[in-house]
C-alpha cells in the first residue's frame, strides 16, 4: 500500500499545476495504475439495533441509505483521463546516495524519448439529461483524451466543454444516444453541520463505491484558492473520488468531492454546489468564467489591528490598497477602510468579500458599507471584469537592529533595481533579526514600509522618527503578496 500511495502521489504532480493547495493536502483524482485494498475495520452509519429473531411477519430494517444509492448511483459516472508525460527526470523521485548519479544519468539519456501517455481516474455526476457532466478541473486539466464510463458500463468519449481552475469545477459533455439519468442540485447554504450526507464515486478504481457520514463543518478555508468555502465531511472519500457527488437525504447535489488531507481519517472536503450553479451556465456557453472585480487588496481584521485601527470588532475586510483607477477607486473607497457589507449581504471576514465580488453581475452598481475613521460609510461601485493579473513582486535582503528588529534603507531608484522591488516610494527592509517584533509579525526582507502608524514615510530616518518611542507599530507593507498592514509590539 505505501509503495502504491508513493505511486498516485508521483503521478498526481502531473499536469496539476494551476492549483495550489496547502502542503498537508492532496487531490483526489489521481492516477492510480495498480489499485488495492487496505482491509480496514470501519464504523457503520448508524449505531446497530440489538439482534431480533426475525418473523415471517417482521422484516429486518433497512438502512436510509438503501434507497437513495439505488436511486443515485446511475447518475454517478467514471472519468478516465488520458495525458501526456514528458520521459526522462521531469516527475521522478531519484534517490540519494551513490546509486543517485546512475539514475540521473539513466533518465537524462531519456530525455529525447518520446512522450508516454499516462492513464489518470476521477469521477463526475450528471446534471442533465442530455450528457452534461460537472466534475473536477484538476481531473482534467491537461488531459489528451477523457472518456467516461457510464454505470451500465458503456464506455463514451467526453468533450471537455469548459474550465475554472479557481474554483477547480469542470463541465463534460457525452452523446449516449438517449436521455441519461440526472441528479438534481439542492441548496448547500441550507446544510448544517451534523446532516448526514451520503457520497458515491470511484476511489482508487472501484467502480460506484457508496459512503456515509456527516457534515463536519461549512465554510472551510484550505489554501485552495482565492473563493475557498469547503464543506468537510467524514464520510469517506479517497484518491479517485475527485468530482463525484454529495448528496443530502434528499438525493441532492450538495458538493462535489475534491480534496482529502491524506494523513487523516475523516477529514474531506466538498466545493458547495451554490459555488457551481451560478458557474455552469458560463462554462457551458463560453467555456471559462467571468467574475466580478473591485480593485482592492485586503486583509482579515486580526484583534491586534482592531485595537490599532480603534475598532470594535475583528469583523469585516481590512482595505490594504487601491487599485489607481479601479473600480473601488472610483467609488472613494480608501486604504484603512474596512468593508462591513457588499451588496446587503455581510462580510464577516475578508475570506467572504472576494466571493460576493466575482458573484456580481459585471457593469452593476453595487453597495458597500464600510468603516472610516470608526464610522460607518456607504459607498456604490461599478463592478466590471476581473482580467488575469501579475502578482506584484518584490524581494531582498541583509541584517537586522533596533528593538523592533529591523534593518531599513532608503529606497532610491538605483536601490530598488539592484534589489528587484517595484515600488517608487517607501523604505526597504533589508534584514531581519530572528524572533524580533518584526519576525513575529512575518516582515520579511524585501519588503517595503508604506506607511508608519498611518503616517507615509519616505526615508528609514522618517521610520526612526515614528518609530522611537511607540510602543507598538501599525505599519502598512508591500510584499510580494501585495499590500497589507501589519502590527509590531515591543
Amino acid at each position: 500500500m505505501a509503495e502504491e500511495s508513493r505511486h498516485f502521489l508521483r503521478n498526481r504532480r502531473f499536469g496539476l499545476k494551476t492549483l495550489t493547495v496547502v502542503a498537508f493536502m492532496f487531490f483526489l483524482g489521481g492516477f492510480v495504475m495498480s489499485p488495492g485494498i487496505n482491509h480496514i475495520a470501519a464504523s457503520t452509519a448508524e449505531t446497530p439495533a440489538p439482534a431480533v429473531q426475525a418473523s415471517a411477519e417482521q422484516a429486518p430494517p433497512t438502512s436510509p441509505f438503501t434507497a437513495l444509492a439505488a436511486k443515485l448511483t446511475p447518475s454517478v459516472v467514471n472519468v478516465k483521463v488520458t495525458k501526456v508525460e514528458k520521459a526522462g527526470l521531469a516527475g521522478r523521485d531519484i534517490p540519494d546516495g551513490p546509486f543517485g548519479d546512475f539514475f540521473k544519468h539513466f533518465f537524462d539519456d531519456q530525455q529525447g524519448m518520446p512522450n508516454r501517455p499516462v492513464q489518470g481516474a476521477g469521477s463526475g455526476v450528471i446534471i442533465n439529461a442530455n450528457g452534461t457532466i460537472l466534475t473536477n478541473n484538476h481531473v482534467v486539466e491537461g488531459a489528451r483524451e477523457v472518456t467516461v464510463t457510464l454505470n451500465d458500463k458503456r464506455e463514451l468519449p467526453a468533450q471537455i466543454v469548459g474550465r475554472d481552475p479557481k474554483t477547480d469545477l469542470a463541465v463534460l459533455k457525452i452523446d449516449a444516444g438517449k436521455n441519461l439519468p440526472a441528479a438534481s442540485m439542492g441548496d448547500s447554504d441550507q446544510l448544517k453541520v451534523g446532516d448526514w450526507v451520503m457520497a458515491i464515486g470511484n476511489p482508487f478504481g472501484l467502480s460506484h463505491t457508496v459512503t456515509s457520514g456527516i457534515v463536519s463543518a461549512k465554510g472551510r478555508v484550505i489554501g485552495a484558492g482565492p473563493y475557498d468555502d469547503f464543506i468537510q465531511t467524514d464520510a469517506s472519500i479517497n484518491p479517485g473520488n475527485s468530482g463525484g457527488p454529495l448528496f443530502n437525504m434528499k438525493g441532492e447535489i450538495v458538493g462535489i468531492n475534491t480534496a482529502i488531507i491524506p494523513n487523516a481519517q475523516g477529514i474531506g472536503f466538498a466545493i458547495p454546489i451554490d459555488t457551481a450553479k451560478p458557474l455552469i451556465p458560463q462554462l457551458v456557453s463560453t467555456g471559462e468564467v467571468s467574475r466580478g472585480y473591485l480593485g482592492v487588496n485586503i486583509q482579515s481584521v486580526t484583534p491586534d489591528l482592531a485595537t490599532a485601527l480603534n475598532l470594535s470588532s475583528s469583523k469585516g475586510a481590512l482595505v490594504a490598497e487601491v487599485v489607481t483607477g479601479g473600480p473601488a477607486d472610483k467609488a472613494g473607497i480608501k486604504r484603512g477602510d474596512v468593508i462591513v457589507a457588499f451588496g446587503g449581504k455581510e462580510v464577516a471576514d475578508s475570506h467572504d468579500l472576494p466571493v460576493l465580488v466575482a458573484a456580481s453581475p459585471l457593469g452593476k452598481d453595487v453597495a458597500v458599507t464600510l468603516l472610516r475613521n470608526g464610522k460607518e460609510q456607504q459607498v456604490t461601485a461599478k463592478i466590471t471584469k476581473l482580467e488575469q493579473q501579475e502578482p506584484v513582486a518584490g524581494e531582498q535582503r541583509q541584517p537586522a537592529q533596533g528593538k523592533w528588529g529591523l534593518q531599513l534603507q532608503d529606497l532610491t531608484p538605483e536601490v530598488a533595481k539592484q534589489l528587484g522591488v517595484k515600488s517608487d516610494h517607501g523604505v526597504v527592509v533589508v534584514g531581519v533579526q530572528p524572533g524580533s517584533p518584526a519576525d513575529r509579525a512575518s516582515i520579511q526582507q524585501g519588503d517595503v514600509i508604506l506607511e508608519v502608524n498611518h503616517q507615509p514615510v519616505k526615508s528609514a530616518e522618517e521610520v526612526k522618527n515614528q518609530a522611537e518611542s511607540a510602543n507598538s507599530l501599525l505599519v502598512l507593507i508591500k510584499s510580494s503578496q501585495g499590500t497589507h498592514y501589519a502590527v509590531l509590539k515591543g
